[in-house]
């Protein structure tokens, strides 16, 4: 049997959001209460009215790096794009790429700067059972340098088929992004504006920040057919001590830590494994899948996800099946937005 058709809904292609809302604050947000079995219906801006003191926000403070890569195989003249999604500290690449044919380790890749001219060429060194390609740059310049020269912005292939406009630049990016790494936005996170967050802190939900560098999973499916047999791949992210220090406050001061998204989530719950959170930093292949047990996240803010992927799982497995279920039902019903520009729910 599939278990991953538990996963599954159908979804009419006009509900996936090709734009984000005009301003960040007036995406809706469906507010399902797991104690009740009650949804609701509210937008990103009257967030000061449903969290409150001493609540606490858990934002995932990675930025996105032009991740999206054009080039040509230099043996065909081929049409090649790709997907940068992490390097090794020595100077080796890990990339997703596509092509007409069958690539083989040893070719190289011509990649195109942002204005379609020649840049760097890249040598293919081999492919893992993944579809993971490990590559190097024929550069001795620094990764983030090198990408925002050569790199675009990696707009999942369901918004506009990954065509970026200038106005990307800045929507695709949270307001409090600061450390650089992901090949993808922690979407929940770009529903907030600098005005909400100092609105929310002045009503005494102030937030503390994690990162988590979004990679592999955000864009792939879940194949096999059990969720015990899928492999998630690893991400770094940290979480500091003086965090954890005020969501312990929190905790004790009878408030929520509400996580901004999978990613936060992922993060304070690696940090949690013990029963008890404390400071971490390093790579996590957490699947969060049910019987999980929750011991760091309260309430989850998220965007709606696409079926069968680790993101959608996570979602269940914290809101419970059919409550979750009945939401997704409810959302399509309503004509809310999905996906990376769509809206959000938040479960208390």
């Amino acid at each position: 049997m599939d278990e991953l058709a538990r996963y599954d809904y159908t979804l009419p292609k006009e509900l996936i959001a090709q734009q984000p809302a005009a301003r960040r604050v007036d995406a809706r947000l469906l507010v399902v209460r797991r104690a009740s079995g009650e949804i609701e219906h509210f937008h990103i801006r009257d967030l000061p009215r449903l969290l409150q003191g001493p609540d606490c926000l858990v934002l995932n403070d990675t930025r996105v790096v032009p991740a999206r890569l054009v080039g040509r195989r230099t043996t065909t003249g081929g049409r090649w794009e790709g997907l940068f999604l992490a390097d090794d500290g020595h100077g080796a690449w890990q990339l997703l790429g596509k092509t007409r044919g069958k690539l083989a380790p040893g070719e190289s890749i011509q990649l195109m700067n942002a204005q379609g001219l020649d840049d760097i060429e890249l040598r293919l060194i081999e492919k893992r059972e993944d579809g993971v390609w490990i590559a190097r740059p024929r550069s001795t310049e620094a990764t983030l340098p090198l990408l925002e020269r050569v790199g675009r912005i990696p707009l999942p292939h369901y918004i506009r088929e990954g065509a970026a406009l200038e106005a990307d630049a800045e929507r695709y990016q949270t307001v409090y992004a600061t450390h650089a790494g992901s090949a993808a936005a922690p979407t929940a996170g770009l529903h907030f504006s600098r005005e909400l967050l100092a609105q929310l802190e002045s009503r005494g939900v102030p937030n503390v920040r994690v990162t988590l560098h979004v990679g592999l999973d955000t864009f792939r499916p879940v194949t096999a057919t059990s969720l015990a047999d899928h492999k998630m791949h690893t991400e770094w992210g940290r979480i500091d001590e003086d965090a954890v220090r005020k969501l312990e406050e929190t905790r004790r001061s009878g408030g929520r830590i509400v996580a901004v998204g999978t990613t936060a989530t992922r993060v304070l719950e690696t940090a949690a494994r013990s029963g008890r959170l404390t400071s971490w930093t390093g790579q996590t292949d957490l699947f969060i899948r049910p019987p999980f047990e929750f011991h760091a996240v309260d309430a989850l803010l998220t965007n709606f996800h696409l079926p069968r992927t680790t993101l959608l799982v996570l979602v269940r497995t914290f809101g419970g099946d059919e409550l979750m279920k009945q939401a997704y039902e409810e959302a399509i019903r309503e004509r809310y937005r999905f996906y990376s520009y769509g809206d959000a729910m938040l479960i208390v």
